[in-house]
């Protein structure tokens, strides 16, 4: 007799803060099924079922679609500690910004209060255009003053964009992540043709940013980056084990072939 514990899709909703109907919907979708379901219709869910619950979560916090999650969730291999670490680190680097927003809003809180105000640059600590002066500084330790005016010009440009067209980049860039780590998990080797059209739409859509299309020896570089800096390795490692070694990798072999300096 099975006496592990188990758990109806009611108490299971109110353990996770997920309403009943969306999980009627996950199991609809095969995205998230019971253990089993008894005489009385009821489902029930136990351990494997409640720690996959955990990573749909995850990933929808990092805004995944659901179609997206299934296919992350039921890749062949997955090591669940492995991408629970990728994952644990994603969520220190937010911390660590989030910390950052807090100690921003008890410095404006003081300065509303009477203390001394705040200078514009205190104001917006830890919002997205600190993590790109952040990131802007880590490429100029790592690479050199030279590229500052790359870095101003790539500024520029990015402070033109609308709305729409922030959000627009955002979709490209979640699906060509998308499609990469699909290619990572059927097999695909990095220097396979195949891949071409895709790193095409990967460099085109960098190249939306930069004062002009990078070349072999720059998108290298940017390949490079995705392994060395903490965050850009802890996002896609998220998406998928091996994903930042893997862009990388195949951005490289991409340059090598089809790009001139």
């Amino acid at each position: 007799m099975n006496t592990a514990p188990r758990y109806t899709v009611k108490q299971l909703a109110q353990a996770s803060g997920v309403s009943v109907r969306t999980l009627h919907h996950y199991d609809e979708i095969g995205l998230l099924r019971p253990a089993f379901i008894g005489d009385n219709g009821y489902r029930h869910y136990g351990g494997d079922e409640l720690l996959r619950l955990q990573q749909i979560l995850f990933h929808r916090e990092l805004g995944l679609p659901l179609r997206r999650i299934a296919e992350l969730l039921d890749r062949p291999g997955i090591d669940r500690v492995e991408a629970l670490r990728a994952q644990r680190d994603w969520l220190a680097a937010e911390q660590a910004r989030l910390g950052l927003l807090m100690s921003t809003i008890d410095r404006t809180i003081a300065t509303l209060e009477g203390a001394p105000t705040m200078t514009p640059n205190d104001l917006y600590q830890g919002f997205a255009p600190d993590r790109q002066r952040a990131y802007e500084q880590w490429l100029l330790a790592r690479y050199g003053s030279g590229l500052q005016p790359h870095l101003d010009a790539a500024r520029a440009t990015q402070a033109g964009w609308s709305a729409g067209e922030r959000d627009a980049l955002q979709a490209e860039i979640a699906d060509i992540e998308a499609a990469l780590a699909g290619a990572l998990a059927a097999g695909v080797p990095v220097e396979a043709a195949a891949l071409e059209p895709l790193l095409r739409r990967h460099h085109a859509w960098v190249a939306r940013s930069w004062p002009r299309p990078p070349n072999a020896t720059a998108y290298a570089g940017l390949a490079e980056l995705y392994t060395a800096h903490p965050d850009f390795t802890a996002r896609y490692e998220a998406l998928q084990p091996g994903l930042a070694v893997y862009m990388a990798a195949a951005m490289r072999a991409f340059a090598a072939r089809c790009l001139v300096d």
